[in-house]
């Protein structure tokens, strides 16, 4: 008999259902964003974002089952979103999945955040017929995380659904990578999120040459552990860049004042940006980049692996998923992303996460609790 899961996550600023089939087949997936809300202030405000998913968790719930075509009695248990993430927003799916869960008498099912990105890999290489080896190494980036583990099999079939044992390999000690993209973005007057807009007008920075006036960043050195990330200093380097070059303010004001008469494109930013602030967009991204694809190859050697998964919101980056691509064939590594719509934060993810641990006979119970500091596996 098929297992049709009902998926919540509110880990953030967007609230998200879905259901999924056996943890692989996506009968609907509904994402309702709050990013027109946050966009003000330049990232996300939590109790905005619990507020809102307070607004939006019913009707994406009943949107998300009209489109699968079920009704509440046509599901077999509920996944839902434990932590990480803001308290606020991860107790308004909870608690809501907790009482959909006792009125419908249905199993309920708590899902680690990070491991659902791991799914939604895997969820993304089922449509395509593909079966990841394992172990393999996973880089989970995104505007509130940036880490490394190693995945491994613990039982299963060998499909979606199959349960892991993760071992984090390491981590970013200060920003994450997209949130450094938010600040570099801030700081350049192009707004909020700064990952999609800063991704498009690096294609028109200094195709791969440095140019006289742009930034150089320097290696990234840390002691101990080498698979590591440290963003915070890349971000510096861009804000003391600016300073020495006090002629790009007005354009930065010029930007910043389109902006607010609501011109937020590629297209209609990029004849506002001199050369200058293209090669500068450009070097920012190409060494975040190479931070991400370096270590990730390191971690894969150093665990003798032939995979890796890149999920999160930064892995829909044009640049990382060619860099990855063609950095990794070279070492003979094959290279797992999901789609676009799989990488930022969504509900089908968690589905399907919920599958492997309802198969394996996990259930939550009427205490079940938010929390934001959740760890996934062990240290590094």
């Amino acid at each position: 008999m098929s297992v049709r899961i009902l998926g919540i996550e509110s880990s953030c600023d967007e609230t998200a259902a879905a259901v999924v089939v056996d943890g692989r087949e996506i009968l609907s997936s509904v994402v309702s964003s709050q990013t027109d809300i946050h966009r003000k202030y330049g990232g996300v405000v939590p109790e905005l974002a619990s507020r809102e998913h307070l607004r939006q968790i019913v009707p994406v719930v009943r949107e998300a089952l009209e489109k699968a075509g079920l009704g509440f009695g046509d599901l077999d248990a509920i996944g839902v979103t434990q932590g990480p993430g803001l308290v606020g927003a991860l107790l308004v799916g909870i608690t809501y999945a907790k009482a959909l869960a006792i009125e419908l008498g249905k199993p309920l099912v708590a899902v680690n955040h990070l491991e659902g990105h791991v799914h939604a890999v895997l969820l993304e290489a089922h449509r395509a017929e593909l079966k990841p080896e394992l172990p393999a190494v996973c880089l989970i980036v995104s505007g509130g995380h940036t880490l490394l583990y190693e995945v491994t099999e613990r039982s299963g079939d060998g499909q979606v659904g199959r349960a892991f044992v993760y071992r984090k390999l390491g981590g970013t000690r200060d920003d994450a990578a997209g949130e450094a993209y938010d600040k570099v973005a801030r700081l350049l007057g192009l707004g909020y999120p700064g990952g999609p807009i800063i991704d498009q007008l690096s294609e028109n920075g200094a195709d791969g040459v440095d140019d006289p006036d742009n930034l150089r960043f320097g290696p990234i050195k840390m002691s101990g552990n080498a698979l590591d990330f440290s963003f915070s200093g890349v971000k510096t380097a861009v804000l003391y860049h600016l300073r020495e070059h006090p002629e790009l303010n007005a354009e930065i004001e010029t930007r910043r004042e389109a902006l607010a008469a609501g011109s937020r494109s590629a297209a209609q930013l990029r004849p506002l940006c001199s050369r200058h602030t293209l090669n500068l967009i450009s070097s920012f991204q190409r060494k975040v980049v190479h931070e991400l694809v370096s270590r990730s190859l390191a971690a894969a050697s150093q665990c003798g692996v032939k995979a890796i998964l890149v999920s999160g919101g930064v892995a829909a980056n044009r640049e990382l998923r060619e860099s990855f691509n063609v950095e990794a064939r070279r070492q003979g590594i094959t290279v797992f992303f999901p789609s676009r719509e799989l990488s930022t934060d969504n509900a089908a993810m968690i589905a399907a996460a919920a599958f492997a641990r309802y198969s394996n006979g996990e259930r939550a119970g009427s205490d079940l609790d938010a929390t934001p500091s959740m760890p996934l596996g062990g240290p590094s």
